[in-house]
């Protein structure tokens, strides 16, 4: 592995100073950034995968929507639709995309959207909904909006600081435009995390004046909901079930499962991955299935004993009132 990121390290380089030219390009207006008279608020990060978005889009609704008519906007990755699609009652996994799916099946009282140009996507909700506050899905690196509010995500394992450029790492912006981040959170940190190791990871970001740097983990359900019952993880005890991801980081999962005694198979697949007949073959050979939830709305319907564990950021300390403090301020300028 390290000899084929030393052959690739040429590569990196070369991605790396394209990112920062195109970045520069932005800076300097040349490339165009336009803001909406709408309240917009990016939720993203700067490597492709594993810290926790669409996790933290739900905390997000779960806080906001009481309080405002909410919109969420994103690009849809790998959906079978083209365009702006508005999700509603009669809406695929193939129309929005796993993520969004997943979303609005969840908070079907809000508007979710589809459009990979997310000033074509602002407008339309725009015109369409006339939300209070558009939540801007993955949109960090997507610099043709320029958003009221950015959160940006690093995961705990993976800091972005530390990180190495695509392909030899997963970053795929520039570590400089965390400058650009409003908030900082480290996601899938220890539950039990220390002062002290916090401390250590600010004093490694580095964050701007302006910039708060907050701290959450995975808190994973008791139960896992099934497509024809629910169990405790107890259930799964002596069966040897067979796990299925399709997440670019299934490790705290996996821990999580082998730190509650569970001994099973591991299948995993590239994130996103759109299941084939071959794929949907060999699971339906097996006897139990345990899948994330992202997963669960692409298999649900094509295989039988399906579960997913339900997963949830929490704050550490005082973390989550720190976070409605700086919303609620955001929300006052409007």
């Amino acid at each position: 592995m390290e000899v084929l990121r030393k052959l690739l390290y040429p590569v990196s380089l070369i991605y790396a100073l394209v990112v920062r030219i195109r970045n520069c390009l932005f800076d300097v207006g040349v490339f165009k950034s336009e803001r909406f008279a709408t309240p917009t608020l990016c939720i993203g990060n700067l490597s492709v995968g594993g810290t926790g978005k669409t996790p933290m889009a739900e905390f997000l609704i779960s806080l906001l929507k009481d309080d405002m008519r909410l919109a969420l906007l994103s690009r849809g990755y790998r959906r079978k639709s083209k365009g702006f699609v508005l999700a509603d009652t009669t809406s695929t996994v193939g129309d929005l995309g796993d993520e969004p799916y997943q979303i609005y099946s969840k908070h079907p009282e809000i508007a979710v959207a589809v459009d990979a140009d997310r000033r074509r996507g602002i407008r339309a909700l725009e015109k369409k909904v006339s939300p209070d506050l558009i939540l801007l899905d993955d949109a960090f690196q997507h610099r043709k909006v320029k958003c009221g509010f950015s959160i940006l995500l690093t995961a705990y394992g993976n800091l972005y600081v530390n990180d190495r450029y695509l392909p030899t790492g997963s970053l795929r912006d520039s570590k400089r435009e965390a400058k650009r981040a409003d908030l900082i959170i480290v996601t899938k940190c220890p539950e039990q995390s220390s002062d002290s190791q916090r401390q250590r990871i600010v004093r490694e970001l580095n964050p701007e004046v302006h910039q708060h740097v907050l701290f959450s983990y995975l808190a994973y359900g008791e139960e896992l909901k099934g497509n024809s019952h629910n169990v405790s993880l107890d259930y799964f005890r002596g069966k040897n079930p067979t796990l299925v991801t399709g997440i670019a980081n299934p490790e705290p999962l996996v821990a999580h499962l082998k730190g509650s005694g569970l001994r099973f198979e591991h299948l995993r697949f590239r994130d996103h991955h759109d299941f084939t007949e071959n794929d949907l073959d060999q699971l339906r050979r097996k006897e139990y299935l345990i899948t994330t939830e992202k997963d669960y709305v692409r298999l649900n319907g094509k295989v039988d004993n399906l579960y997913y564990l339900p997963v949830a950021h929490e704050f550490l300390g005082d973390d989550k009132n720190t976070l409605s403090t700086v919303l609620a301020v955001f929300m006052s300028q409007f």
